[in-house]
């Protein structure tokens, strides 16, 4: 809930700390951010364009797959690296967080409060009802983030934006990120079926080479899967990301058909930590 992170907060246009008044988050300046009824705040500056944001059509589908535990592996693995040193006491900021489902699997394990940052209210308002110790903010992962210097103890970053100077900015010393990228390998049956966009065999070499700047690799683990997925489910795997901007419905309908089912599709990503 908001009021669980509020000490973290950074008001969007003059940087000075938030604190809640009743339902609205307020600074020293005036400025003021009501909470929607649907429990998330946006922390958007006013010239902010949301138009890059998921749909609610791409987050229902993303939250029903997620919801069946098909990226299970990758929420565990996240969750034991978040708890590897021991109990977190302070914020976990998870930049694009989506509905927040891998947010709460590390609260679950590793303790601490969760900020969930995305520029989708449709993704927010899952998050900031999918546990209780979530608040749910809007803001864009480009602009400077609405949480104080230093504050938090815990960055993730999954399948999401990554902005290395305010990623470190509001990393408290000694605090690490854990970044979750799709491999080569990640879904590779469906790419190739179903014409999807593939992942860059370079991601990796430009993931470091745009982040060494700012944080030390410390660790990498590979986590691979195996899904077995119906059509409905690689439907849902089209419709919950970038892929859903960029496919014709029918063309996909027809792919579709042509699969297998269920169709066995591999998972695969890279689990890194930074400090």
């Amino acid at each position: 809930m908001l009021q669980d992170i509020e000490q973290y907060l950074a008001c969007p246009h003059c940087a000075r700390p938030l604190a809640l008044d009743g339902r609205t988050l307020r600074c020293a300046s005036g400025h003021g951010f009501d909470q929607a009824k649907q429990g998330y705040v946006s922390l958007l500056a006013g010239d902010a364009h949301t138009g890059t944001g998921d749909t609610a059509e791409m987050v229902a589908a993303r939250s029903g797959f997620l919801s069946a535990g098909h990226y299970r592996p990758i929420a565990d693995a996240l969750a034991v690296a978040a708890a590897g040193e021991g109990p977190v006491d302070g914020l976990i900021a998870d930049l694009g967080a989506g509905t927040g489902h891998y947010l709460a699997h590390v609260l679950e394990r590793a303790g601490g409060v969760g900020a969930a940052l995305d520029i989708s209210k449709y993704a927010l308002r899952r998050a900031a009802k999918v546990h209780p110790r979530i608040g749910a903010l809007v803001c864009d992962a480009w602009r400077p983030l609405p949480l104080q210097d230093r504050s938090a103890e815990l960055l993730l970053n999954v399948f999401a934006p990554r902005n290395g100077p305010e990623m470190r900015r509001v990393l408290r010393p000694g605090g690490r990120l854990l970044l979750v990228t799709p491999t080569s390998r990640h879904l590779g049956e469906l790419v190739a079926a179903l014409g999807l966009l593939s992942v860059d065999e370079e991601k990796e070499r430009r993931t470091e080479e745009k982040l060494s700047p700012w944080f030390t690799r410390t660790d990498r683990t590979e986590v691979e899967f195996t899904l077995r997925l119906g059509r409905a489910e690689a439907e849902a795997v089209v419709a919950m990301g970038p892929n859903a901007w960029h496919t014709d419905r029918e063309e996909l309908a027809a792919a579709l058909a042509g699969l297998p089912d269920p169709v066995e599709v591999t998972g695969s990503v890279l689990l890194t930590t930074y400090r």
